[in-house]
């Protein structure tokens, strides 16, 4: 063997290694973080903190974009009319069993969304929490031991069954009003012979006369009524609201209280093709993200999606499914600024907020289509 040949590496090894790179185009961004030194003496806002995740990669970058995403959002005005962008948030119930309910409130009680999508347990655990309290507890304590208790584990949250016999104790007698309306109602159409004077009962308008019944402005569903913000909730059902409403049907019979899900699929639908520009905001996945973008699809697609959810798209679920899946339905538009941020939202949904709803100053005005 050659004294060349041992004093040097394989020629087919160094081209492996040491390939060529080619020049990076053209305003490619380069990688970095927080650089702490530039806020000695003063604390961070969290606003600054988001800004400067711009470029640190991976999901600091994806929270980043979110914020910059929905600050476009807002600043959207259409030339013409002013019209801003109509924004639609959904959210599952276990966010508002959490403390992020806090967030959501404050978003609907300045009225920084224009409708809502949420599952059952998002409606009734906001009420419920008006009635009594959720406590803080384990992901690791047995079931078994708190089945004992009476106690029921939302991850590491706890609501015990009191809360749920306080949610019927104050709902019932409401089901009983609503019934009385509805056949109220009724009669008064028969007389008229106007099919108009009937009182159809539909999720959203149920989550409206539920926000005004609990007259409580720690609830999410108040401020919305308030600010007549509509909540739908196709899957109302779905959770002791929809216990509450089977008990009822025996409790009422032969009368039986109806709740039209179709009238509400239109009302979305419609706020989604009127207007000027939509924008999706959506926490979790299942029922609330399809319902969004179903809805959005009538007008060929939103011009601006936000997702943050821990989802994976390898099994083909909606909720794992990035937002360019929803461009080829036609959900969202092929040009839309557009995200999917991979965490748990209580982590990072508080940042994103602080760095867009609830930064000091409001974001410049835009009228660019």
């Amino acid at each position: 063997m050659s004294s060349q040949s041992v004093s040097a590496p394989p020629a087919s090894a160094t081209d492996s290694v040491l390939l060529a790179s080619e020049p990076m185009p053209e305003g490619t961004k380069e990688v970095s973080g927080v650089d702490f030194d530039r806020f000695q003496g003063r604390d961070i806002t969290v606003a600054e903190l988001v800004d400067n995740l711009t470029n640190t990669g991976f999901q600091g970058s994806a929270v980043a974009e979110a914020a910059r995403i929905i600050n476009e959002m807002r600043a959207f005005r259409q030339p013409e009319t002013g019209e801003k962008t109509t924004i639609f948030l959904g959210y599952t119930s276990n966010l508002i069993s959490s403390g992020l309910r806090d967030t959501l409130r404050y978003l609907v009680k300045h009225n920084h969304v224009s409708a809502i999508v949420t599952t059952a347990g998002g409606v009734e655990e906001d009420i419920i929490k008006c009635l009594a309290p959720t406590y803080l507890g384990a992901f690791s304590t047995p079931g078994a031991g708190l089945r004992a208790k009476g106690l029921n584990r939302i991850g590491n949250l706890l609501v015990p069954n009191n809360n749920y016999c306080a949610f019927e104790d104050w709902v019932v007698p409401l089901l009983d009003t609503m019934l009385e309306e509805q056949e109220a109602a009724k009669l008064k159409a028969r007389g008229t012979g106007n099919e108009e004077d009937e009182l159809h009962w539909t999720p959203s308008r149920i989550t409206e006369r539920l926000g005004r019944e609990i007259n409580n402005e720690d609830s999410v569903l108040y401020w919305a009524a308030k600010n007549s913000i509509p909540v739908f909730c196709p899957a109302l059902t779905d959770g002791s609201l929809g216990d509450m409403l089977y008990f009822h049907t025996y409790k009422s019979s032969p009368q039986r209280l109806r709740v039209d899900i179709v009238d509400d699929v239109r009302r979305i639908n419609s706020m989604a093709v009127r207007a000027a520009r939509a924008g999706m905001i959506i926490l979790g996945g299942g029922v609330v993200k399809h319902h969004i973008a179903n809805a959005c699809l009538m007008r060929n697609g939103a011009e601006h999606a936000v997702y943050v959810n821990t989802a994976q798209e390898f099994d083909g679920s909606d909720a794992g499914a990035r937002p360019d899946e929803a461009v080829s339905w036609g959900k969202i538009k092929t040009d839309a600024q557009a995200v999917k941020v991979y965490a748990e939202a209580t982590a990072v949904f508080p940042l994103i907020v602080a760095a867009s709803f609830a930064r000091a100053a409001p974001p410049q005005t835009s009228t660019q289509n």
